[in-house]
């Protein structure tokens, strides 16, 4: 299943989506940012509490996304991520990989920072591809071919917003420039290019602030201006251009919707597909009017919905199962069909480790399943790697002669301690959410507030045990009678054995903080 599926005609002005990784700058021996600011591109307070329902929510519930799930492989080297296209995510049933920002980026030196940290690739020097610490141009188009080739499509974390924040050096691809003169050659970016207020948000109630001051001092560009859309259209479109199908706009709520509609509207078809590329948004909750939140964005696009992650993964992260059917069918912020949903990014890792797989474990893996195994939204699985300090970068092979980015980093080996891989604990999970597509979740057991099982129409069935012990159901399903293959396991050709539907009843034992998925597209092979 394909998220293009839900697209805007190809006519229509605002045909896409985008969304918003982090924009972080913390203070680096006085180089980059605010002091003390945190490591998260949004940085205003934690919003009240929402309402039961937004403008744009549904009191019937969630009609389900179109089947499609994206994977993001933070900080991943191309080459690694091309790789995992091929042995993993292709062969599991996903759609798309979200990989980091592949514009030139600002390189912290070591002396100030030990760690150059995650944050120094979301602060762009240029936009050229052709060296990042995570590999170079050629290295890029290799693996959007190599990701394309195994059916899975490439949605790259873009950064719209902003350039640097104050300081001067040299880029990963060895470019010159200047924060403090708002001097940006490679691109090129002078200081007519930027917004007025030339001082960190603080009223964040307030779109003019929102939209025009700098989010961590980071140097916030004047995307009311023709030539600077033009130019941020022109990074988008060569990515395009080699194949990359979709993009995750990096604090798309600091940009008014009109400015971002400008520069979505050129975008040109992606190549042999004949559709504009998919985007989604980053915009957080927060308050002030309808026009920096999340629905004011909806029209451009895919939105995230960070409800999805507070809700869901503190409830999941208790073990109280029992309403999550409700909840998401109640509470979320954004229509089904207009929202990416998540347990944890790389954002919300750092603002909270307990709704994460360094804080969660296996809660965290069965948090990250029932996400897919519900209906609403289109669903992101993260993928990460263990931090002891939140600017802390990936695991790298050090610096290399010759090599202006920085640390380079190490190609992902999820063996290595180093490495979480969290994606490869949910096996053939996204098979799941590909077969029952819309269906709806119909609930058929539990027991207890921590253990749920429900079905998804007549095309799939799951289970979860959020306790310490195993749980054996006997329940009513809507599935055909016969046998199926448990994806939440192992591969979709039953490789962990099978799981036997007899006169509209299944029976199952469910692991302790485990999960169990069935669906009629997973099936043994016949003898």
């Amino acid at each position: 299943m394909n998220l293009r599926n839900r697209r805007l005609p190809p006519q229509c002005p605002h045909p896409n989506r985008l969304a918003a990784a982090a924009a972080s700058a913390a203070l680096v021996g006085g180089l980059l940012a605010v002091p003390g600011a945190p490591a998260t591109a949004d940085t205003a307070p934690p919003p009240a509490p929402a309402p039961p329902l937004s403008p744009a929510s549904t009191a019937d519930g969630p009609t389900g996304a179109d089947g499609a799930v994206i994977v993001h492989l933070f900080q991943w080297r191309w080459e690694s991520v091309a790789r995992e296209c091929a042995d993993v995510l292709g062969p599991n049933g996903y759609a798309a990989v979200q990989v980091s920002p592949p514009q030139e980026h600002v390189v912290i030196p070591r002396a100030e920072n030990a760690d150059f940290p995650w944050w120094q690739d979301y602060q762009a020097v240029s936009y050229k591809l052709d060296n990042t610490r995570r590999g170079t141009a050629a290295d890029f188009a290799a693996m959007v071919d190599t990701c394309r080739d195994n059916g899975v499509e490439i949605y790259v974390d873009a950064i719209v917003n902003h350039t640097t924040g104050p300081g001067h050096g040299t880029g990963s691809a060895g470019s010159q420039w200047n924060g403090d003169t708002y001097s940006y050659p490679a691109i090129p970016y002078a200081t007519r290019d930027f917004n007025d207020c030339r001082r960190a948000i603080t009223d964040w109630d307030d779109p003019g602030e929102v939209w025009n001051c700098e989010l961590l001092s980071l140097r916030d560009l004047r995307t009311s201006e023709p030539r600077v859309r033009a130019r941020l259209t022109g990074y988008l479109n060569d990515l395009v251009d080699l194949g990359v199908a979709g993009f995750r706009v990096d604090a798309a709520k600091h940009i008014p919707a009109d400015d971002l509609a400008a520069i979505y509207a050129g975008l040109r078809d992606v190549p042999g597909q004949g559709t504009k590329p998919y985007i989604f948004q980053e915009v957080r909750e927060g308050g002030g009017p309808d026009a920096i939140k999340p629905w004011g964005y909806t029209h451009l696009g895919d939105v995230t919905d960070f409800r999805f992650h507070e809700k869901v993964g503190a409830d999941v992260r208790e073990g109280r199962l029992g309403g999550l059917l409700d909840t998401v069918g109640r509470d979320m912020a954004l229509a089904p069909d207009q929202a990416v949903v998540f347990i944890d990014n790389h954002d919300t890792q750092r603002e909270d480790m307990s709704i994460s797989y360094q804080g969660m474990g296996a809660r965290h893996d069965l948090a990250q399943a029932f996400m897919l195994a519900q209906p609403y939204g289109t669903p992101k699985v993260m993928s990460s790697y263990p931090y002891a300090e939140r600017a802390q970068g990936p695991p790298s092979t050090g610096t290399e002669d010759g090599n202006p980015a920085g640390d380079i980093t190490a190609a992902t080996d999820c063996a290595d301690p180093g490495w979480f891989c969290e994606h490869r604990n949910l096996h053939a999970m996204p098979t799941f959410t590909a077969a029952v597509g819309s269906a709806p979740a119909v609930a058929r057991a539990a027991d207890g507030g921590a253990r749920l099982a429900f079905d998804r129409g007549d095309r799939g069935f799951a289970a979860f045990n959020a306790t310490g012990t195993a749980w054996t159901l006997t329940s009513e399903t809507g599935l055909p009678d016969g046998a199926y293959c448990d994806v939440a396991t192992g591969p979709a050709e039953c490789a962990s054995g099978t799981v036997t539907v007899a006169d509209g009843r299944i029976t199952a034992t469910v692991g302790p903080d485990g999960f169990l998925a069935v669906h009629v597209d997973a099936t043994p092979p016949r003898a």
